[in-house]
C-alpha cells in the first residue's frame, strides 16, 4: 500500500535546500529592544544555573503571601515547633545521660541514607542528625498544605527549601561527620590531602571541558558500542545502524531502536556482557539503530516536526526497504519512545501498518505527573530557558545534566562530595557513568516546542499536537504494546509512563523493573538483585490503577530481557534467511561500519 510520510531529504542535501523548516519561534526577537532582553537574560542565566530568578521569586511571594493570611498555619506550624523542641530537648537529655542509647526522635525518609553508619548513633552526632531531621520534617509542614498556593508553586518552594537546608547537612561538613573524623584520625589528615587533590583535578577538567576521571579507560568502538554492524542511511539528523546478524535464522520482522536524542544510542549497545542489541540479535532479530546527530549552533531551528519526519520516518522507511517490506518491531527508549509514540499514532491515524508492534521504555505520553521535572517547567521559566538558548542556538549538555543533578542533590552531588572530597576516595568508574559524561545538546527550536507542546500544555495527551495539518490520539494506536518503567526513576516516574493505559485502545503488556531511569532498562540477565512486575491489559480489560496494579501484581527474579523476547517471538514470523546488510540497489548501500560517526561528535 501506499505510506503517507515526509518525502526523504538526500544525504548531502545543503541545510538551506531543506524543504517546509517551520516558522521562527514565537520568542524569537523581532527588534533591536527584543534581543537586548534575550542578551540580558542570558547574561543572567550564567549566574543562576538557568533557573529563572522570577519564577522562584514568583513561587515564594505565593506561598508567603498564603502564609501570612493563614492565622491558622501558622498556630499550627507554632504548635509544632514547639512540640519538636520539648521532644528533641528530651532526647537531647536522654543522649547526654545514656551516650550509647540507640532511642531516635525521628527517622529519615527511607531514600535518605546520610545517617545511616553507626558512627551516627554516638553522641554528639546522633543529636546533630536528629535536631536536623526534626528541622528538615518543620520546614516541610512549613511549605505544604497552605491554603491557595498553587501546586505546581507549592513544589517549588518545598524543593528550594529542601536544597537550601541539605547544604547544611552535618553530613556535608568535616567537622560534624563522624565518619570523616575518624577517617581523618585514621589517615593524619591525608584523606582530606587527597580530596582536595581530587577537587583540583575535577574543576581543572570541568574548566577544560574534559571529562571525568576514569572515562578514559571506556572508549566507543573499543570497549563500548562494539556490537558489529554497518551505517545504511545517513542525513543531517541521523544515522541508521543496521546490526550484523549472529543466528543462522532470524524473524522476518526486525527491531528498530529509536533513542532519545539527550543521550548517546550507545546507552542500549554498552559493553559485551550488558548490550541489548547482542541480547535482541542473540535472539534471532534484526536490529536497526537510531543514532542522532549532536546538534550545534546550525542546527537551532530543527524542531520536532523534523525530528519526527527525519528521524523516526526516515528510520521506518529504510528498515522496512532492507527488509523486504516487512513490518517493524519498534522500541522507543525516553523521549525517543515520545517520539515513537507521536509516530505511532500519526502512521495509524493516515493508516499506515508498518509497525507490528510498539515498545516503550520508560517514555512518557501524559506529561501531568512527569516527576519534579515539572519544577522548572512554566511559562516563566521556559522564557527564560528560551533566551538562554537563544544566545547559543542549543542547551548545553552542562545546563542539562546540572538540572538532572539537582533533582537528586543528595545522591549526585552532596555524596560525591562527601567520598570524594572530605573521604579522599575515587568511586570506581564504570561503563554506564562513562556513558552518562558523553552528553549531548539540544536544538533551541526543538527543546523549546517539547517544553511548552507535552510537558507545560500537555497537548499529546489531550489531543491537541499536530502532524501535519491533523492532531493525533494516542487511542489509534492499535498494534500491540509492551511498556517498562522503572521503580526509581526521577525523569519518567512509573506512575507516569503508567498513564499510556488510560489513553490507549490495545492491548498493553506493563513491566514495572527494580532500578533507575537507565539502570532498571540495561538490567540483562544474570545481572544480581534484579526484579520485575508484569501484566497484560487488554484493550477490554478495566482500568487499574498503578499503585493497585503493582500490589496485585508478584515480582519476579530476574532480568525482564528475557520476558521482552518471549513476547516479541509471540508477535513475529517463523524465523528466515537474515536479510542483507543495507540495500544497495534500494539507496541503502553500507556507508560506515559502526558505531558511525555521529556518535563520536562532541
Amino acid at each position: 500500500m501506499a505510506h503517507k510520510s515526509v518525502t526523504p531529504i538526500k544525504h548531502d542535501m545543503p541545510r538551506s535546500n531543506w524543504p517546509n523548516l517551520p516558522a521562527l519561534l514565537p520568542h524569537a526577537p523581532a527588534n533591536m529592544e527584543q534581543s537586548l532582553d534575550k542578551g540580558l537574560k542570558a547574561a543572567q542565566a550564567r549566574f543562576t544555573g538557568g533557573l529563572s530568578p522570577i519564577a522562584l521569586a514568583a513561587a515564594y511571594t505565593d506561598w508567603a503571601l498564603h502564609l501570612s493570611s493563614a492565622p491558622g498555619k501558622q498556630m499550627e506550624l507554632v504548635e509544632k515547633a514547639v512540640k519538636k523542641t520539648a521532644r528533641f530537648a528530651h532526647y537531647a537529655s536522654l543522649c547526654a545521660l545514656t551516650p550509647k542509647s540507640n532511642q531516635t526522635c525521628i527517622t529519615p525518609l527511607p531514600q535518605d541514607k546520610r545517617f545511616r553508619d553507626e558512627h551516627w548513633q554516638q553522641w554528639p552526632f546522633n543529636v546533630m542528625s536528629q535536631a536536623f531531621l526534626l528541622n528538615q520534617q518543620w520546614w516541610h509542614n512549613a511549605t505544604t498544605g497552605v491554603e491557595g498556593v498553587t501546586s505546581q508553586h507549592e513544589d517549588v518552594v518545598t524543593f528550594a527549601a529542601r536544597q537550601m537546608l541539605d547544604v547544611f547537612s552535618p553530613s556535608n561538613s568535616p567537622l560534624t561527620n563522624p565518619e570523616v573524623l575518624a577517617k581523618t584520625m585514621a589517615q593524619g589528615g591525608m584523606n582530606l590531602v587527597r580530596g582536595w587533590q581530587n577537587f583540583v583535578e575535577d574543576a581543572s577538567r570541568t574548566n577544560a571541558g574534559e571529562k571525568p576521571v576514569g572515562t578514559e579507560d571506556f572508549e566507543v568502538g573499543r570497549n563500548m558500542a562494539i556490537s558489529p554492524g554497518k551505517v545504511v542511511f545517513r542525513n543531517r539528523l541521523i544515522e541508521l545502524i543496521q546490526y550484523a546478524p549472529t543466528t543462522d535464522k532470524v524473524r522476518p520482522e526486525p527491531i528498530l531502536i529509536v533513542p532519545a536524542w539527550i543521550m548517546k544510542y550507545y546507552i542500549l549497545d554498552l559493553s559485551a556482557q550488558n548490550s541489548l542489541v547482542q541480547y535482541l540479535t542473540a535472539q534471532g532479530y534484526t536490529v536497526f539503530m537510531v543514532s542522532w546527530k549532536n546538534p550545534d549552533a546550525e542546527d537551532r531551528d530543527l524542531g520536532m516536526d523534523d525530528y519526527l519526519s527525519y528521524g523516526v520516518m526516515e528510520a521506518v522507511r529504510a528498515a522496512n526497504t532492507i527488509t523486504g517490506g516487512q513490518q517493524i518491531h519498534a522500541v522507543g527508549y525516553c523521549l525517543g519512545g515520545t517520539l515513537l509514540s507521536i509516530a505511532a499514532a500519526a502512521m495509524a491515524r493516515d493508516g499506515d501498518d508498518r509497525l507490528k508492534t510498539l515498545t516503550l521504555l520508560a517514555a512518557q505520553v501524559d506529561f501531568t505527573e512527569a516527576g519534579e521535572l515539572t519544577l522548572f517547567i512554566n511559562d516563566s521559566q521556559l522564557a527564560y530557558l528560551e533566551d538562554m538558548m537563544w544566545e547559543k542556538g542549543y542547551l548545553g549538555s552542562d545546563q542539562m545534566a546540572g538540572a538532572f543533578q539537582l533533582l537528586r542533590s543528595n545522591d549526585l552531588i552532596w555524596s560525591r562530595v562527601i567520598h570524594d572530597y572530605l573521604m579522599g576516595e575515587r568511586s570506581e568508574m564504570n561503563d554506564l557513568m562513562a556513558w552518562n559524561a558523553d552528553a549531548t545538546r539540544m536544538p533551541y527550536r526543538m527543546h523549546s516546542e517539547y517544553l511548552r507542546r507535552l510537558f507545560l500544555k500537555n497537548d499529546l495527551a489531550e489531543g491537541r499536537y499536530f502532524v501535519g495539518d491533523q492532531p493525533i490520539a494516542i487511542s489509534d494506536i492499535r498494534v500491540p504494546v509492551f511498556m517498562v518503567g522503572t521503580e526509581r526513576d526521577h525523569v519518567a516516574p512509573w506512575h507516569s509512563v503508567y498513564k499510556f493505559n488510560l489513553l490507549s485502545d490495545t492491548d498493553v503488556t506493563f513491566v514495572l523493573t527494580s532500578g533507575g531511569h537507565n539502570a532498571g532498562i540495561v538490567s540483562e540477565p544474570g545481572h544480581p538483585h534484579r526484579h520485575y512486575r508484569m501484566r497484560t491489559k487488554t484493550k477490554d480489560d478495566p482500568h487499574t490503577g498503578p499503585d493497585s496494579w503493582s500490589d496485585e501484581t508478584q515480582p519476579v527474579d530476574g532480568s525482564w530481557w528475557p520476558a521482552l523476547t518471549a513476547w516479541l517471538d509471540e508477535a513475529s514470523g517463523a524465523p528466515v534467511k537474515p536479510p542483507q546488510m543495507g540495500a544497495k540497489a534500494k539507496g541503502y548501500a553500507p556507508i560506515c561500519d559502526a558505531p558511525g560517526t555521529y556518535v563520536f561528535q562532541e
